[in-house]
């Protein structure tokens, strides 16, 4: 019985895979082949990018803030307190910018393409766009992924000066050190390799987060409370696939730019 239940489990879990994968591929290659929809890319950037930038900048503001409180104290220890603008440009930048702004944007974002295809599902919209001859694919998930690989790269650089900033806040108000020391330092340590890492890991989180929420949303079953579960199983697929993906994108650029 335990058995059983377990190999069902095992390939339900293959098989939602495989028809991620088939649609996620679908999704992107559709971008070469005409039609391709510009003005839903944009309408998507705007509700994706500019609505999601004030808590983008919340977030990163006070994450920034929190990296120079705690680091200050523990690099107060071997009187080396005047690295904190370094260490916290290079935590932003490498890791905490992209991911904080992924997992953000993926919980506004991620929900609403599921509720919002789920919805569309429900009420037979997407069966009437196919019977007039309309690829609801290419009209309503094409656009979403590529205007959040886009906007999503634009957020994670407003988190990283937000949260530089925040730090800068912190360091010069609360710990009482130079702020001309802090941004020289911020400065000074970022290479090439930061920013690549820092550029990068958006570009796979924003594909995760809107190929996930309308993989979701398009696969809406059971009414309005079908609604409800796809939405809740697209924001938790995407937020622990982006901290997943997030070590093996780090693991392969730390091996392609070691320190």
């Amino acid at each position: 019985m335990a058995i059983s239940r377990i190999e069902r489990t095992a390939k339900e879990i293959v098989l939602t895979m495989q028809e991620y994968h088939a649609f996620a591929w679908k999704a992107m290659t559709n971008i070469f082949r005409p039609p391709i929809y510009w003005t839903d890319f944009l309408i998507q950037s705007d509700i994706i990018g500019v609505g999601s930038v004030a808590i983008v900048l919340l977030s990163g503001f006070f994450t920034g803030g929190v990296l120079a409180l705690q680091s200050a104290k523990t690099l107060a220890n071997f009187g080396a307190t005047a690295i904190t603008g370094e260490f916290v440009a290079l935590t932003m930048i490498r890791e905490l910018g992209p991911v904080l702004t992924g997992v953000m944007v993926s919980g506004r974002n991620a929900s609403s393409m599921a509720s919002e295809l789920g919805s569309m599902i429900v009420t037979e919209q997407i069966d009437a766009m196919r019977a007039l001859g309309v690829d609801p694919l290419r009209k309503l998930v094409t656009p979403r992924i590529y205007s959040s690989i886009v906007v999503l790269l634009l957020l994670t650089v407003v988190a990283d000066a937000c949260g530089i900033a925040g730090g800068a806040a912190v360091t010069v108000y609360l710990n009482h050190q130079n702020a001309t020391q802090y941004f020289h330092m911020a400065y000074e340590h970022i290479i090439f390799s930061d920013l690549v890492q820092g550029a990068v890991k958006p570009l796979f989180f924003g594909y995760l987060l809107s190929s996930v929420g309308c993989f979701y949303g398009m696969r809406t079953t059971g009414g309005t409370q079908g609604v409800g579960q796809s939405t809740i199983k697209a924001v938790v697929a995407s937020a622990v696939l982006i901290i997943s993906i997030d070590f093996l994108i780090t693991h392969v650029l730390l091996s392609i730019f070691p320190a």
